[in-house]
């Protein structure tokens, strides 16, 4: 008759070898790995300091006719707000209760606005303005806080150029 002991020292063994076969397996077999051919239109990354910023440009005149026809519905007439998001004013606020944070008063870097636009807007088709467009976009926003002027060219030198108004205003959780 086999003991208690010999049976949880079958099992042990077992489960072992067992678990060791699986750790060989080099995975499920499911999918194909990614080309970099494949991967170039999903790497739309830009960083904060221009890089990755495709080629076109845009002014705050341009890109008033494509907020209207693109954004007005859900940010309001000249980003005040309602039903979603106010996108202009608020500067001052950040360091009361009750703080109000667009674009000119909270976001600290001038490419994020234009990463956030590319990625994410229009709310209901995402990814479908051109680079001009964005880049006009980008320019009217930052007109109606009063970061450029209304006839300012907006492109991938001039955006990573430009000092926002809270890009002092963050602090690292974990410095460097």
């Amino acid at each position: 008759m086999f003991t208690r002991k010999f049976i949880v020292t079958l099992c042990c063994g077992l489960s072992l070898i067992f678990v060791q076969n699986l750790a060989a397996q080099e995975g499920p077999g499911l999918g194909v790995p990614i080309t970099e051919e494949d991967l170039a239109p999903w790497d739309i990354s830009i960083e904060t300091d221009g890089s990755g910023l495709p080629p076109g440009s845009g002014t705050a005149q341009a890109g008033e006719s494509i907020y209207i026809a693109q954004c007005l519905a859900c940010h309001g007439v000249e980003g005040e707000g309602q039903p979603y998001d106010r996108l202009v004013g608020g500067h001052g606020t950040l360091d009361q209760l009750d703080q109000v944070r667009t674009v000119g008063s909270f976001w600290p870097y001038a490419t994020t606005v234009f990463d956030y636009i590319r990625r994410a807007m229009p709310f209901n088709t995402p990814q479908t303005l051109s680079d001009d467009d964005i880049y006009a976009l980008t320019a009217y926003l930052f007109y109606l806080n009063g970061i450029i002027d209304q006839d300012d060219i907006l492109d991938a030198s001039s955006l990573a150029e430009i000092e926002m108004p809270n890009a002092d205003g963050f602090i690292l959780g974990y410095p460097l």
